[in-house]
């Protein structure tokens, strides 16, 4: 049913993202009238096999991938976000014209904020998604952070900050998704992030070279392995872990490639026992994070993200924070499979308000910064 022309000048906003898993897109339409916004409908689409494989060959080694090709997959994934768009406000029952903006963060190809040239690129056309919906787009979120000095990551302290701080209370918001990131929100209104490292990435991977699916199911493979403790001391000594913030990363730098240098001669033996060894790398690597910013206990860490599903992973964060309450985003009224798409309404309704952002105790930043890009509509309906 569609909703009547009163409610359709309320404040609806789409946001549109592919994660560091790179199998499809979270989209959802959020109405801001209320605090928390109000998830009007929500959505996961999955990418065609063509273009997961794709992303996947990108993903190997984005040096070497074709300039053309690259070309090509920025024209096709603008095209699915578009459609994506589409079909989440139909599935809300509004019409286009209700819809302020698109906030689309595409999906990350490269993120290097430590480069000579510090850099990082998201694809998926934005052009394409405003001509296709009629809807002005906002995008390219991270490059207007780096040229100030930042890391472009992770933003999603910003929204954290919005929806969950509490005068008097300390919080911590975990997103796992490919890279795991984190935020600690202060009772003194301040608010800290950074990439911990991996969260699913290489959990994803070790789990596809031995299964058909996707992913571990609720880390079932995991729970069956056995944690080799000399291995993980291996592991994190990884220099990434031992730096200190601002800091973030991608999973261009937690690849296959970067399993592969590390893997013990026993792994073709013991696959589970590397699962498992892989998820106590993320739990750790979360905990030591939490323990080097002095996070209180008896505080709360909220989870989202694809990971809030994996209790065994879940399991293993709760065990290295046992003075920690660790909760779903749920509990709090988000939706924990959804929260990074709502943060890029929130960052394109940021953008249309021309309210600048300040990311300088997030990502390192020297000035708040307006992030975003914004593409106009086309001036006709498609």
């Amino acid at each position: 049913m569609r909703r009547s022309s009163g409610d359709q000048a309320r404040d609806f906003f789409v946001g549109l993202i592919s994660g560091t898993s790179m199998d499809g897109i979270d989209a959802v339409v959020v109405n801001f009238d209320r605090h928390p916004p109000d998830v009007v409908a929500a959505a996961t689409v999955p990418f065609n096999a063509d273009l997961r494989s794709t992303l996947d060959e990108l993903r190997v080694d984005p040096d070497t991938f074709p300039t053309a090709r690259l070309a090509i997959l920025d024209a096709r994934l603008g095209d699915a976000l578009g459609q994506a768009a589409i079909d989440i406000v139909k599935a809300a029952g509004i019409e286009p014209a209700a819809v302020a903006a698109i906030g689309s963060h595409g999906q990350t190809v490269l993120h290097r904020p430590e480069d000579t040239w510090p850099h990082s690129l998201q694809i998926g056309d934005p052009h394409r998604i405003a001509s296709l919906t009629g809807i002005p787009t906002v995008t390219d979120f991270r490059r207007g952070d780096i040229a100030a000095g930042g890391q472009g990551a992770p933003l999603a302290p910003l929204l954290h900050r919005a929806l969950f701080a509490r005068s008097g209370k300390d919080w911590a918001v975990l997103n796992l998704g490919g890279i795991a990131n984190l935020t600690l929100l202060t009772d003194d209104d301040q608010v800290l992030g950074l990439d911990t490292g991996p969260a699913n990435c290489l959990l994803d991977d070790w789990y596809r070279r031995h299964h058909d699916d996707r992913f571990d199911a609720d880390g079932h493979w995991a729970a069956s392995g056995r944690v080799d403790t000399a291995w993980l001391q291996q592991l994190l000594k990884e220099p990434y872990f031992a730096r200190r913030p601002p800091k973030s990363t991608g999973i261009e730098h937690f690849s296959p490639n970067w399993l592969d240098q590390r893997l013990p001669g026993w792994a073709g033996q013991r696959p589970a026992d590397i699962q498992a060894t892989l998820a106590e790398l993320t739990a750790c690597s979360v905990a030591a994070a939490l323990h080097d910013a002095g996070f209180p206990a008896a505080a709360q860490l909220l989870v989202c993200g694809g990971g809030v599903h994996n209790h065994d992973l879940i399991g293993r964060l709760a065990a290295r924070l046992p003075e920690i309450q660790v909760n779903s985003t749920a509990d709090q009224g988000i939706d924990p499979d959804y929260v990074e798409a709502v943060l890029f309404t929130w960052l394109a309704r940021e953008r249309l308000a021309e309210r600048r952002v300040d990311t300088r105790s997030i990502t390192g930043s020297r000035f708040p910064i307006l992030a975003g890009t914004i593409i106009a509509a086309p001036t006709s309906n498609p």
